[in-house]
């Protein structure tokens, strides 16, 4: 790899010294930060301050900041401000299933302190680790080799098999959700929360409310689902082909494995979402496994056998992304969304339905 390539492939990387991708703290995210100063000294281990706070670019949910303190770096994430939709941006959930990965094992920050008491900065939040390595936001990985790409997508798939084999009621998360159903609790849910924060009809999203349930393939399973396993969810090595982090566990539920994979491999089915593929692109020559080839390698991993109704599980992903695109929405026109660019994320509602309907139709 040349050294302008080399660059190119490292930006995105977060370092200890100066992360990517933060700024100041926006002004409808600002909070006392003499107040978590003074929080962290009491309850946080190691601390010796002073404390500074920055805000971390992007993110559609929870607003997430980095904590600059004794010559460390962690990594606070914390509810929105104003009225929210009922059970969404679960911190304390996030928090949870961090500690108990970690503890066996799994690529996880550390995750240090949950403060359960608004009254410090105004909601819920929790501290971990800054975990030092890259981000790739785009699912094409520009300025890498062939060779490079493949072994970053392997290790994504043996990072989604390896949390799809950790047994839930070992580790303490036997209450994390309700086992079984999965699918069907989870379209109601979903359906719910769209009917809440609706701001205008979309014909197929009607058409996808109805479809899904009928649909439902036989069988059943139970295991940790992460619910937005992609590539911009996960910190690589700076140097290596290897995930360190997997981050964003805010829709993380006991739940169906297929439903993971589903939403992973979304991106080989449509153009819209945060995880597409550019159309038309040459996938071998870009190193980029096929989805037939990195859903089999995911069945070896874990045992699975052959995926049938692959389609379903992505039509749940894409109708599943559209809701919580129309929660951004209305998190927008409420003036309390997490990212600034949320209005026209919320405008894709519609079109991530669309594409679903249509991919919908043609498994049936």
């Amino acid at each position: 790899m040349t050294a302008a390539a080399r660059a190119r492939s490292l930006r995105g990387v977060i370092q200890n010294e100066q992360p990517q991708d933060v700024g100041p703290v926006s002004d409808r995210h600002r909070f006392d930060e003499q107040s978590l100063a003074r929080y962290l000294e009491k309850h946080l281990d190691g601390y010796s301050g002073p404390l500074s706070v920055r805000q971390f670019a992007g993110g559609q949910s929870n607003p997430t900041f980095c904590l600059g303190e004794g010559g460390r770096q962690l990594v606070l994430r914390k509810k929105p401000p104003g009225q929210l939709l009922p059970s969404a941006h679960a911190v304390d959930r996030e928090f949870r299933v961090i500690r108990a990965l970690g503890e066996v094992g799994y690529p996880v920050p550390k995750a240090h302190l949950l403060c359960e008491d608004p009254g410090v900065i105004g909601t819920i939040f929790y501290v971990m680790d800054l975990v030092p390595g890259r981000i790739f936001r785009d699912a094409m990985l520009p300025g890498l080799e062939p060779a490079e790409r493949g072994a970053i997508y392997d290790a994504m798939n043996a990072a989604l098999a390896q949390l799809h084999t950790i047994d839930p009621f070992a580790i303490g998360l036997a209450d994390f959700g309700k086992p079984g159903n999965y699918f069907e609790r989870q379209t109601a849910r979903w359906i719910k929360q769209y009917e809440a924060s609706k701001t205008e009809e979309v014909e197929s999203f009607d058409r996808l409310v109805e479809w899904l349930p009928r649909s439902i393939p036989p069988g059943d399973e139970t295991r940790i689902a992460h619910g937005d396993f992609r590539l911009e969810n996960m910190v690589i090595h700076p140097t290596e082909p290897r995930v360190v982090a997997v981050l964003d566990w805010e829709l993380s539920t006991l739940g169906h494995p297929l439903a993971d994979v589903g939403y992973n491999v979304m991106g080989y089915f449509g153009s819209v979402g945060p995880s597409a593929m550019h159309g038309g692109a040459d996938l071998k020559a870009l190193g980029i496994p096929t989805c037939e080839e990195y859903v089999a390698a995911y069945c070896r991993r874990t045992g699975h056998g052959r995926i049938d109704n692959l389609e379903f599980y992505v039509v749940f992903a894409m109708f599943r992304l559209a809701a919580i695109m129309q929660g951004i929405a209305m998190r927008a026109k409420l003036g309390n969304a997490s990212s600034a660019n949320a209005e026209g994320i919320g405008n894709l509602a519609r079109s991530m339905a669309d594409t679903a309907w249509q991919l919908a139709q043609r498994a049936s």
